[in-house]
């Protein structure tokens, strides 16, 4: 394990904190904060284990060992260092695969001129929305090597389905949104553009940001709702592609959190050239009428989503005049 993941784990997981969780308590506390109990590595029978707080360290007076966090799970449960940290992860509820992986991806974002490229030729040029959306990138060839140095072992990859049965990434050169339970990938190259984790695509993105509007516009794909947020437009959701489940389509057509109103739903999705998007907002409008939810139809330029909308050179004013002219 690197050394800059497992200073992170530290900080993450006091020492005193595990501690405790394991029933440990001290009897005393000296002047300068530090702790003094029994020690649970060997048959203490006077206080001799001494906890420093602000350093995150321990030593025993009785039977001569000490360290940190770490050290201390290595001792007290006959671990390797990697199994210890395993432990340490499960403990301190760090074990969420997907959050790592979902961090390592920001990181390397920043360190490849591509990525960042690719986002301003999609319009997506303020910081804060990156840093919102928690969008990553991955370049291929280097999450496995990571995400075993802290801890996960290739069957945790294998089953997330985070790498193939020969034990390569399963993203490469891809933009990553996290999502809730999932990532979504998109190719900035020639491979299939679209790519998911096995299982579900949650809920509707972000929905608790937005379940409380009286007015929600629904658009098919992360770029849209980054492009959409960054010109001002809080109220947006997205479906991740044109068919709602039926957790999504529910989220929809509850009645909870708008404030005692009728919720009013913008359906702004692709206007294709082949009519496929067109078709996919009739289908859906008739839907959400059926079970009383009142909907507006955006309709974009020809060939325009909302991402290309922007790029293109589209307005946030010129979007609201689309909204003010939207139809039943």
């Amino acid at each position: 394990m690197s050394w800059p993941a497992a200073n992170f784990l530290k900080q993450q997981i006091p020492l005193l904190d595990y501690l405790k969780g394991q029933g440990w308590k001290p009897a005393r506390r000296s002047a300068r904060g530090r702790l003094l109990g029994l020690c649970p590595l060997h048959a203490d029978h006077q206080p001799s284990l001494l906890v420093d707080p602000n350093k995150n360290l321990f030593y025993c007076y009785g039977c001569g060992r000490g360290g940190d966090v770490i050290r201390f799970v290595e001792l007290s449960h006959n671990m390797r260092f990697t199994e210890a940290i395993a432990l340490l992860r499960r403990f301190g509820g760090l074990g969420s695969l997907l959050k790592d992986v979902a961090n390592f991806y920001q990181v390397q974002l920043h360190r490849h001129y591509e990525a960042i490229e690719y986002l301003q030729q999609r319009g997506i040029n303020q910081p804060q929305i990156i840093d919102e959306l928690g969008i990553g990138y991955a370049p291929g060839r280097c999450l496995r090597h990571w995400l075993m140095t802290m801890g996960y072992s290739p069957v945790d990859l294998r089953q997330a389905g985070l790498v193939n049965a020969e034990g390569y990434d399963t993203y490469s050169h891809r933009i990553v949104f996290p999502l809730e339970g999932n990532l979504y990938g998109r190719s900035t190259g020639a491979a299939s553009p679209h790519r998911f984790l096995p299982g579900s695509k949650g809920r509707l993105y972000a929905w608790e940001k937005v379940r409380n509007y009286s007015q929600i516009i629904l658009v098919e794909g992360m770029f849209d709702l980054a492009v959409l947020w960054q010109a001002g437009f809080r109220n947006v959701t997205c479906s991740l592609g044109t068919h709602l489940n039926a957790q999504q389509f529910r989220q929809l057509c509850a009645d909870d959190g708008c404030g005692g109103k009728s919720r009013r739903v913008y359906l702004a999705l692709d206007c294709d050239d082949n009519g496929s998007g067109q078709r996919a907002t009739q289908c859906l409008s008739q839907r959400l009428r059926a079970e009383g939810v009142a909907t507006l139809c955006v309709e974009l330029p020809d060939g325009h989503d909302p991402n290309s909308f922007f790029v293109s050179g589209g307005t946030a004013q010129e979007f609201q005049r689309l909204l003010e002219r939207a139809r039943l």
